[in-house]
């Protein structure tokens, strides 16, 4: 393909264009334009791909062509065969919506404020969703049918088709080069734990492609229970019906006779939707299964050779430039990821990296550096549980089974972290020995310099994309109203103390802590509040104490409420509760979801807090608040009250 330089004479020679030219339609222009572009250097048309795009919910790589001799896969096995199969593949959130959010934009979600589940943050000045890029180079886009973005936008905007009819066909001119996204959601975390919904979804499948719950072989960490049995057949069963609905899919392509003009993508948004996988930032959370298969003419394009397994890391991050770049479109500057298909690629990269943040109703902010070989973890909050308690996880009977193995003493010792009520501050996997990252390796001597290297990866990453998640939730919100702008914008513009907001938030010396209690930034002042509320000695620095008090009046809400909870820690709940009630009534739905938070930590001492509570859980349009007030509730007065 031709390069910007090769364009820029065909682009002159367009502004002396005859007055009839410079007339036409702006759209039909650019189409002109970029058929040049897509032109190669010897003159001849470049024949642009038709793309499919076939995604899936909740697996990781549990399908046969990766080895799982469980799974019942042929038609991936064969796409596979046929293709280039992906062994690092690794989604940039182990949850849907902020990984679909770094899809769309091609950029972190953290760098846009849109990582927390079901926000909805703003969109950078003048970043586009990518198939807007790609209709813009001519391109006929269509979904069918998840968004899920965290992002605002126009879906006629976005895409010539969305919806659960949306496909190919319906392009008028046959001609067009299409871009189809088909997400298949039958293999979602809730096929697996409703058995109603389990058995619609898998109503044809036939029972020779049945998985045997007796045979399988579970994860290490998972108790072995009839239930917890039953539950990963499902999940196979599942998978073998996807097979198969993606087998009719290509066969679609065949009958319009695309086959030969049509490169697949395959993937899966993060991974399976049980415990200690989805939500999680171990490979069982992020590594996902990806295919990509072209036919003869664009075989070029591909990695390796038709049967070629890549041990290359791929972010989700670069699905968005894959795709520009396999349709001869502009990638733009904005984007953090690199093209892994096409031509004249870059070089690869040496990290994956991925982040977790608000799951549902509970925040806990971790990040993670990925190498072909290992695996570093930073938990920001270790002084949080690895499994706090989340609504949809907790209905599932596996981590009820979990739960239950863990007070009768017979969970398996590689599971019995995940009950561990706090965390380390770091985490390192050598994922050649330790696939199921079950020895973390910060303390070896060994791996010393691994651990210092990849320290250094994630924090130089931190920095370039200026991550926002060590500002709560409610103050980017209020940044973003404040300045009419969103986060990555505002950061990029004011100046906003992020090492200190970091320092804050790993501190340990309580005269630094206190003294930040007074910065002028209010997320410095929420992290100091929080860090204090972590120290045990707490409770003996009288000038702290005092501080902490103060901030009960600061005007920022999210700074309140941490000098509560540090409070709390001391014993002081009168003023503290009442405080929170107060909080808990806010009109801003993350004040209300912090405030719960901490009247659910400090458990019967929140008893004052039940009506304020209960109203909550009947009343509130934020789900997630209600989950939060639901659970403390039930804590306290010994009910099983479910909400959704």
């Amino acid at each position: 393909m031709l390069n910007i330089k090769q364009v820029q004479p065909w682009c002159k020679l367009l502004a002396c264009a005859p007055t009839t030219i410079l007339k036409m339609k702006i759209t039909k222009l650019l189409f002109l334009i970029n058929l040049i572009a897509c032109t190669s250097v010897f003159g001849q048309p470049f024949e642009r791909p038709n793309i499919l795009w076939i995604s899936v919910e909740d697996i990781s790589a549990n399908l046969g062509c990766y080895g799982d001799k469980f799974a019942k896969t042929p038609v991936l096995d064969k796409l596979a065969d046929n293709g280039v199969l992906y062994s690092n593949a690794i989604a940039s959130s182990p949850v849907c919506a902020a990984a679909r959010s770094a899809i769309i934009t091609g950029m972190y979600a953290t760098s846009q404020g849109s990582q927390h589940m079901r926000c909805l943050g703003r969109l950078p000045e003048g970043v586009k969703f990518y198939p807007q890029v790609l209709r813009e180079a001519g391109y006929f886009c269509t979904n069918n049918s998840k968004t899920d973005y965290n992002l605002p936008h126009a879906p006629g905007e976005v895409w010539n088709e969305l919806g659960k009819e949306a496909h190919w066909r319906d392009r008028k001119d046959k001609s067009q080069p299409f871009f189809s996204i088909f997400n298949l959601t039958l293999t979602h975390e809730s096929a697996i734990n409703s058995k109603e919904k389990h058995d619609l979804v898998t109503k044809d499948l036939p029972s020779h492609l049945r998985a045997d719950p007796a045979r399988l072989l579970l994860p290490p960490y998972f108790p072995d229970t009839p239930l917890v049995r039953e539950l990963w057949a499902r999940h196979y069963d599942n998978i073998a019906m996807m097979d198969i609905l993606i087998g009719n899919m290509l066969k679609e392509l065949e009958a319009d006779g695309l086959a030969e003009n049509t490169i697949v993508l395959y993937f899966s948004d993060h991974g399976t939707g049980v415990p200690r996988h989805k939500r999680w930032m171990y490979d069982s959370g992020l590594k996902v299964p990806m295919i990509a298969y072209a036919p003869e003419k664009y075989q070029h394009l591909l990695a390796g050779k038709p049967g070629t397994v890549s041990d290359e890391l791929v972010s989700f991050i670069d699905l968005a430039p894959t795709v520009l770049h396999l349709a001869g479109a502009t990638i733009p500057d904005n984007m953090h990821g690199r093209a892994f298909l096409g031509e004249n690629l870059k070089p690869e990269r040496a990290y994956a990296y991925a982040t977790r943040d608000r799951m549902d109703e509970r925040y806990d902010m971790q990040r993670a550096v990925r190498s072909k070989y290992f695996k570093y973890i930073r938990y920001y909050e270790s002084y949080k549980p690895y499994t706090q308690y989340m609504n949809t996880p907790e209905k599932g009977a596996i981590m009820k089974e979990i739960r239950k193995a863990h007070a009768n003493g017979t969970l398996p010792i590689q599971g019995a972290h995940m009950m561990a009520l706090t965390k380390p501050d770091e985490e390192l996997f050598d994922l050649r020995k330790d696939p199921n990252e079950l020895t973390n390796l910060t303390n070896d001597p060994a791996y010393e310099h691994v651990l210092q290297e990849m320290r250094e990866a994630h924090n130089r990453w931190s920095d370039n994309t200026k991550d926002s998640g060590l500002i709560p939730e409610t103050i980017i919100r209020s940044w973003e109203n404040k300045y009419d702008a969103s986060i990555y914008d505002i950061l990029r513009s004011q100046n906003v103390p992020i090492s200190e907001i970091r320092d804050a938030a790993f501190g340990k010396d309580l005269g630094v802590l206190t003294k930040s209690l007074n910065h002028e930034n209010e997320a410095v002042r929420f992290w100091s509040a929080i860090s204090l509320g972590n120290k045990s000695t707490l409770s003996k620095d009288s000038k702290a104490i005092t501080d902490l008090n103060t901030k009960l009046r600061d005007e920022v809400a999210a700074v309140r409420i941490a000098s509560a909870r540090a409070l709390c820690k001391t014993g002081d709940f009168d003023k503290t509760v009442k405080l929170l009630r107060k909080e808990i009534e806010s009109d801003d739905e993350w004040v209300r979801l912090l405030a719960a938070q901490v009247l659910d930590e400090i458990g019967d001492n929140a008893k004052p807090a039940i009506s304020e509570l209960q109203k909550r859980i009947s009343d509130d349009k934020n789900k997630y608040v209600a989950r939060v007030a639901n659970h403390a509730v039930n804590l306290m007065l010994g009910t099983n009250n479910v909400v959704r």
